[in-house]
């Protein structure tokens, strides 16, 4: 039986020393001074003698893999089938799988000693063709090197750091959230709470200012409506503020859905929406009743890898997308009851 064929007898084909070979087949060529036509004849040699299969070899001759990175700052995966992650994913793998393209999960650490938002574990995106990145936060030096050396990436979620350079794909929850209190307003509620979270994610941001901007456009003053909390405090203040005579709570939902959930356990001896009425920026799982809005998750989970590819196939600009939320009118906003 023939042996298989090595490096050195590609190097003898094609001309070249190993060393070149090596780095060639291994796309290790960042920073040297090579002739495409050397490259070229490496890769043909390579394939001539068999030395990879004729996929591969053609993906390498193309100067791509077909493969793109998958990033995820918190634990994504494994993910149950109604957590905040799955739907995105499920469009991710969808989307890849028709464009013909393969994925790679990048763990954050990669095995060592490091943070998820370490730029050495980030900097490891480069083995793909492109990065999907998942967060609430961006790791900005790392996330500038790959953008200043060119490499295609999309983070999921709306991002504004460095200077607005960041492609994405995300949801607009300014217009959503402005939405929901428009509609508790024109309902007649006045006195209404916003309860969100302490962190300071975009995402959080963007709802607090879709809630302020339908305050502002009702002629309503901002005053204590916006209330940072967790979980722990929700039962004491919705007690206080019933007291205060409020009649409406809006609520952050979070990819955790912590916050909502501590707000649905503290009104569940209240009649909901006669007594109370209670919205969510988003929609909590295994609630269907409560009036909010749906995140697109696997559509954003699908643009982020069309715009990927688009960046990785041609030379056009990034792009930065918007995706509307899906109103969901359920049954917990109702009119303010007068005695």
């Amino acid at each position: 039986m023939a042996r298989a064929p090595r490096q050195a007898d590609i190097a003898a084909a094609a001309g070249v020393s190993q060393t070149t070979v090596s780095l060639v087949l291994s796309g290790n060529t960042e920073g040297l001074r090579l002739a495409d036509s050397t490259r070229q004849r490496v890769l043909q040699a390579a394939e001539q003698l068999g030395y990879v299969p004729d996929p591969v070899a053609t993906r390498l001759a193309q100067a791509r893999n077909h493969m793109i990175g998958v990033y995820a700052f918190a634990a994504a995966f494994p993910t149950a089938v109604d957590g905040f992650y799955y739907p995105i994913l499920a469009g991710i793998e969808e989307e890849a799988a028709a464009l013909g393209q393969d994925l790679i999960l990048f763990t954050g650490t990669g095995g060592l000693d490091a943070r998820a938002d370490d730029k050495t574990a980030i900097r490891r995106t480069r083995i793909a063709d492109g990065c999907l990145f998942f967060g609430r936060h961006v790791p900005e030096e790392p996330i500038d090197w790959l953008l200043g050396g060119g490499f295609p990436l999309v983070y999921v979620g709306r991002r504004d750091e460095l200077d607005g350079r960041i492609p994405f794909v995300g949801v607009d929850y300014v217009a959503a959230s402005a939405a929901i209190v428009e509609r508790l307003v024109a309902a007649g509620h006045r006195e209404i709470r916003y309860l969100r979270s302490t962190d300071d994610a975009l995402s959080s941001s963007d709802r607090e200012q879709g809630v302020l901007d339908a305050l502002g456009a009702a002629g309503l003053a901002a005053g204590d409506f916006v209330v940072r909390a967790v979980d722990a405090e929700v039962d004491g203040l919705v007690e206080r503020w019933r007291g205060e005579g409020v009649t409406a709570i809006v609520v952050e939902e979070t990819d955790t859905g912590s916050l909502s959930a501590a707000l649905l356990a503290a009104v569940k001896n209240i009649r909901v929406p006669e007594e109370l009425s209670i919205a969510v920026l988003g929609q909590p799982k295994d609630h269907p009743e409560v009036s909010g809005f749906e995140v697109p998750r696997r559509e954003l989970g699908r643009h982020a890898v069309r715009l990927l590819v688009q960046q990785i196939t041609s030379s056009g600009a990034a792009e930065q997308l918007l995706l509307d939320c899906v109103p969901v009118p359920g049954s917990t906003i109702g009119p303010v009851v007068t005695e």
